[in-house]
């Protein structure tokens, strides 16, 4: 083809995707496996379930891949920073002309990293207030179900129940763990999370009470207690939950999430439950000191009421008494009525021949009799209240509402009785058979020394009044006559009878 340059005979012509290929049977020949030990850098988690980063030391740099099943079986997780050793196979991706390693297996690379990974997350933690003092629940004093998270065929769990029959037998309930490996930490988590989801009403009692444990060991042996999802679903436990995870040396990111650490598993059984014997003792030590206190507080207050007692007045005596008093009171109040209502009537009757206006002093009398009647009534009323509470249920008090009931109806019949006199005493009543009363002024005229001839005079009588003049006792009319010079006589008549 025309343009095209021609290769020497003995140089072959690849494709580039077969370079690619060949680079990546060449490297996988190799390095069949290896480990490579060096610091996570950029470590990334696409949707696909994958994991990619980089590792690197002080001059180099490779790349890395997890494929998704393998993730799902690796104890850590990376993260940036991490120092690592990562087993796996090398190869290349042609995509990017790049080499990378496949990665089947991830450890930490020494204790050391351990440490420091173990402080940087327990920091973490702390920030998020995982561990904060004021979130620890208090545990309670005698669980009924004491829920036990570990491993079912360790020494951990024969221990604890050992414990727990010899203090305070107490119904268990285990959910076995792995205590140790990949599987630890989630099933340690979700075992967590499992009791706090029970029923309390179901068929598998709710624990009152938690115990995460497990025996000593290495940093390794501990990491599952270490793990972010372990600290996390214990922080997040609504039941109280005690960490016994090592011996009383180690300590794990759990002991700080947990309401209680306790230094070994037996601690832990010793924490969730009292002593019953110890308990008993102190329940018959309570009963004994409250039964002692009751019978001395009853024995005292005996004594009390029979001292009381002494001094109280015999009751049939007090009724007694009261009764002869509301009889003698009773009498009494009787003559004094009659005392009273004999000096009223006495005192209306004289006023009514003093008053000169019999209507103003009948009025006066009323408002008067019915004072003394309303004072009497209350006096009478007040009484009686008396006599009413000292002598309840005595057939006395009706006996007196009687009596006074009577003399109240014989004063007012009295006062009624003295009321028709005065009216019948009245003048008006006079004037009505044909008299007149005779007013000169303001003052009644009684005698006829008392006039002149020419005085004006008023005559009542009973259906009204007329003037008058005093005249001679001739009885004829008189005029006056009255007239100014220069103009014509006015004239004025008055024309008035004789009186005297």
């Amino acid at each position: 083809m025309a343009g095209e340059h021609s290769a020497p005979d003995n140089i072959p012509t690849f494709t580039v995707s077969e370079i690619g290929q060949a680079v990546k049977r060449k490297l996988e020949d190799s390095f069949e496996r290896v480990r490579i030990r060096g610091e996570i850098s950029r470590p990334s988690f696409p949707a696909s379930g994958h994991c990619y980063f980089r590792m690197k030391d002080e001059s180099a740099v490779i790349d890395a891949v997890i494929w998704r099943g393998v993730r799902r079986k690796l104890r850590l997780t990376p993260e940036d920073g991490m120092e690592v050793i990562a087993t796996g196979k090398v190869t290349a991706y042609a995509g990017k002309s790049s080499y990378q390693i496949m990665v089947d297996s991830l450890e930490l690379a020494g204790e050391g990293a351990l440490l420091k990974l173990l402080e940087e997350r327990r920091k973490k933690l702390a920030a998020e207030g995982l561990f904060a003092e004021e979130t620890k629940r208090p545990l309670p004093y005698l669980p009924e179900v004491v829920g036990i998270v570990t491993s079912p065929t360790g020494a951990v769990i024969r221990d604890i129940l050992h414990r727990l029959g010899e203090r305070f037998p107490r119904r268990v309930v285990v959910w076995p763990v792995s205590v140790q490996g990949e599987r630890a930490a989630p099933e340690v988590a979700a075992a967590i999370q499992g009791f706090n989801a029970l029923d309390p009403a179901g068929a598998v009692p709710r624990p009152d009470v938690l115990i995460v444990a497990r025996g000593g060991g290495s940093l390794e042996d501990l990491w599952a207690f270490n793990e972010e999802v372990v600290v996390r679903a214990a922080a997040a436990s609504t039941i109280p939950l005690i960490s016994a995870v090592g011996h009383e040396t180690d300590t794990t990111l759990i002991d700080h999430a947990a309401d209680r650490r306790a230094p070994t598993p037996t601690a832990a059984a010793e924490v969730a439950v009292p002593v019953k014997s110890e308990l008993i003792a102190q329940v018959t030590d309570f009963g004994a000191r409250l039964e002692s206190a009751g019978l001395r507080g009853v024995e005292r207050r005996r004594d009390e009421v029979a001292g009381l007692a002494r001094g109280l007045p015999d009751p049939l005596r007090l009724v007694q008494d009261k009764s002869q008093r509301l009889d003698d009171t009773g009498e009494r109040l009787g003559l004094a009525i009659r005392r009273y209502l004999r000096g009223q009537t006495e005192s209306v009757t004289g006023l009514g021949h003093r008053l000169p206006h019999p209507r103003q002093q009948i009025q006066l009398a009323r408002e008067r009799l019915g004072t003394a009647a309303g004072q009497l009534d209350q006096a009478a009323l007040r009484r009686a209240e008396k006599a009413r509470e000292a002598e309840l249920r005595l057939d006395a008090e009706r006996r007196l509402n009687q009596s006074l009931a009577a003399l109240r109806r014989q004063a007012r019949e009295q006062i009624d009785a003295l009321g028709r006199i005065l009216e019948g005493y009245s003048y008006r009543k006079t004037l009505e058979r044909g008299f007149a009363v005779v007013h000169s002024g303001d003052q009644v005229v009684t005698a006829a020394e008392h006039v002149r001839d020419g005085d004006r005079l008023t005559l009542e009588w009973h259906d009204g009044t007329k003037p008058a003049v005093v005249g001679n006792s001739g009885g004829a009319p008189q005029r006056q006559r009255k007239a100014s010079s220069g103009t014509k006589a006015q004239q004025t008549d008055t024309e008035q009878g004789s009186l005297l």
